[in-house]
């Protein structure tokens, strides 16, 4: 029987990455059509945003000077100038000793360099300070005062706080500057993406195509999953867990059902998968036993390719990576949890190569409930599940073989484990990272 010829982790990507140059082509879509979709290219800006002084309050656009100091006792006084209505320029603009109402995101007038809260002004009517001229009469001649002076014209506003220049302002390009990067080659495109284009006039957007991914289901024992197995029989798990996850990352995935062990019959699908597809995923056949035909087809193409046949990791380790017409197949373990695990490691952080993604990956600082042994020399990817005691995270490991699937269901995240490692302490703090 052929025995494994075990690679780590590390060296099965570096040959993945060494071994391909197969690349995606991209389409031009609405970008109503466009979340989650990977950017084909970096995207400028060639517009200012915001392109006016916008205030961020209801209030008086005004001169900070004019405001300088001005306090409850001691309130400056402007002259009313109008006021700015939404979408529209402002009527005039303002000179010193002056002011003019704006709403909020209304455009300041051009010598305006600051916006005062409305709850902190006044406005007094001109018509308040009239006096009536029976009661109030006075001789003409010792009492004349010059009409221009003794008449508003507008009304009088009182502020009584002062701003700084550029105050419950935004200037012009303090969001997006024209000639800025905003959308990098790679970046998915999340809703909040979606808006930064919508905000400077892109209505559609050039995107990486979605990666075809062929999933081929192989085994004598395992049917449909509608159907009842008989004794002996398994439905097929790793079609709809391989499926789903592919969706979840954005994916395009094509089912080609289930293969019997039989090597024609797999050679012809895998042939249909290659042709129509940017990859191929075969769950099981993966392992060195007498009917799995994985390696038996993808050595009979003439420029076909076993790159790696065992890699260093628990759950994982009978993996297979081939290689035809500069395009990789995966052979990964028939076991739901072992096939998830080196779906996670490799599979995904390939596609995500050929789409420009570079993901980043935070994980949760949490403490080890018990002590857990680890055999050196195989990455292990531990699932556990958190729970808060008081102020800790706890990391409580779920215990299952490979060839259970509730393991993950159950878990909230994974544990790395590196090769080099014994095993983890109780109470250790340890990285979970989120299935």
């Amino acid at each position: 029987m052929e025995l494994f010829n075990v690679v780590s982790v590390k060296e099965a990507k570096g040959i993945i990455d060494s071994s391909f140059t197969h690349t995606l082509g991209c389409e031009k879509i609405n970008i109503l059509q466009s979340a989650s979709r990977i950017s084909f290219s970096d995207i400028k800006a060639e517009c200012n945003i915001p392109e006016f002084k916008r205030s961020t309050v209801d209030g008086y656009a005004v001169s900070s000077r004019d405001v300088n100091g001005a306090s409850e006792s001691m309130p400056s006084m402007l002259e009313l100038k109008g006021e700015v209505l939404m979408g529209k320029v402002p009527p005039s603009d303002i000179a010193l000793g002056e002011c003019m109402y704006v709403p909020t995101g209304g455009m300041l007038p051009g010598s305006a360099d600051g916006a005062v809260m409305i709850e902190y002004t006044h406005e007094m009517d001109a018509d308040s300070h009239e006096m009536d001229a029976d009661s109030h009469e006075m001789d003409a001649d010792s009492h004349e005062m010059d009409a221009d002076s003794h008449e508003m014209d507008a009304d009088t506003i009182l502020i009584y706080s002062p701003v700084a220049m550029g105050e419950n302002v935004i200037q012009v390009g303090e969001d997006i500057s024209a000639g800025d990067i905003v959308i990098k080659k790679g970046d998915k495109l999340r809703p909040y993406e979606i808006g930064v284009l919508a905000s400077i006039g892109i209505s559609e957007v050039t995107v990486y195509k979605r990666p075809r991914v062929a999933i081929i289901s192989t085994g004598d024992e395992v049917v449909p999953c509608e159907a009842k197995p008989s004794i002996g029989q398994v439905r097929d798990i790793n079609t709809h867990l391989i499926w789903s996850l592919l969706l979840e990352d954005g994916m395009q995935p094509v089912s080609y059902g289930i293969i019997k062990d039989e090597y024609n019959d797999l050679k012809n699908t895998v042939d249909r998968a290659f042709n129509e597809c940017d990859m191929v995923l075969i769950s099981g056949g993966s392992s060195v036993g007498k009917k799995d035909q994985t390696l038996k087809v993808i050595s009979s193409y003439d420029d076909g390719e076993i790159l790696v046949h065992g890699i260093a990791v628990k759950p994982g380790k009978p993996t297979i990576i081939g290689k035809h017409s500069e395009k990789i197949i995966f052979g990964l373990p028939g076991h739901p949890l072992a096939c998830s695990i080196v779906y996670k490691v490799l599979v995904k952080e390939y596609l995500y190569g050929l789409t420009s993604q570079s993901e980043k990956i935070y994980g949760t600082n949490a403490v080890m409930s018990i002590n857990y042994h680890s055999a050196k020399g195989r990455e292990e990817y531990l699932p556990v599940e958190l729970e808060t005691m008081g102020n800790v995270v706890v990391a409580k490991p779920v215990f299952g073989k490979s060839g259970l699937i509730s393991v993950f269901s159950k878990a909230w995240g994974y544990v790395v484990i590196d090769k080099n490692v014994e095993g983890l302490k109780e109470g250790q703090i340890v990285q979970v990272y989120k299935l």
